[in-house]
């Protein structure tokens, strides 16, 4: 029951912004981060990601499958990061149902482009903050907790594992 949810939690979080920062290692142990729009979050929390086979990040993923996902909404106040093992997928099914025309700008000839692959990144563990208050509010909670000498109250934070 908690998986489901923490998948929930996931899905709204990240389906209401839909780009995030994907970072992978880089060949010299380095972070590699680069904006990445979400193809597809799964019942499961599988997120599906359209890359470019010979891309240096699909290159990274080879090599060390540990990727980070980073979803931000400030106009909102949430925010959400997203540990996972990420695959290349050759998967004509998934391109099919997952194709948008926003990935056709990158690939014009579609889903028969042969550099064209999914990244499947598998969760292991999420974390978010969800102030979901106005900025005002959060202003004034800020404030509030200057004057008092409290913490101030910004919303719900939690770990989730998947």
């Amino acid at each position: 029951m908690k998986n489901e949810k923490n998948i929930s939690i996931l899905k709204e979080m990240a389906e209401s912004v839909r780009t995030c920062m994907f970072t992978t290692f880089t060949a010299k142990d380095e972070f590699g981060s680069r904006p990445m729009g979400t193809a597809k979050i799964e019942d499961d929390g599988t997120i599906w990601f359209f890359t470019n086979e010979y891309s240096p990040k699909s290159k990274e993923i080879s090599k060390d499958d540990n990727v980070l996902l980073a979803y931000s909404d400030p106009s909102k106040n949430t925010y959400l990061t997203v540990k996972g093992k990420a695959e290349l997928v050759d998967d004509k099914v998934r391109k099919e149902a997952y194709f948008s025309p926003f990935v056709k700008a990158w690939f014009p000839d579609g889903i028969e482009d042969p550099s064209l692959i999914l990244i499947k990144v598998t969760p292991d563990e999420a974390e978010y903050w969800d102030s979901s208050s106005s900025k005002i509010v959060v202003l004034f909670s800020i404030l509030k907790a200057v004057v008092t000498g409290d913490t101030p109250d910004m919303g719900k934070h939690d770990t989730m594992k998947f």
